[in-house]
């Protein structure tokens, strides 16, 4: 003789299946999410590095541009070299 089962054996089931939950009831509107201010830095050199990221490393037309001007023999003189030696100087802070 076998005895059928009313209802589930474990007591805190409360007669509800199992695998089901009950919906949530949340006001959408008391949600909210807050960044610190470092995470929002985090994120802004992210960007920018991945811009950088993407930009090509040359620029062929700036290149193409300049050898143009110096292999043309009116365009090295000595203002030029003046111009390019003051530069130069400049950077090692002289």
């Amino acid at each position: 003789m076998t005895i059928d089962r009313i209802g589930f054996s474990e007591p805190l089931q409360n007669g509800k299946r199992p695998g089901r939950s009950e919906p949530v009831n949340r006001d959408p509107s008391s949600d909210s999410i807050s960044l610190s201010s470092e995470a929002l830095e985090k994120a802004e050199i992210y960007r920018a590095a991945a811009l950088v990221a993407a930009a090509p490393d040359t620029r062929a037309d700036r290149i193409a541009e300049l050898k143009a001007r110096i292999n043309d023999p009116s365009y090295i003189n000595d203002r030029i070299l003046e111009a390019t030696a003051d530069r130069i100087l400049e950077s090692f802070g002289l």
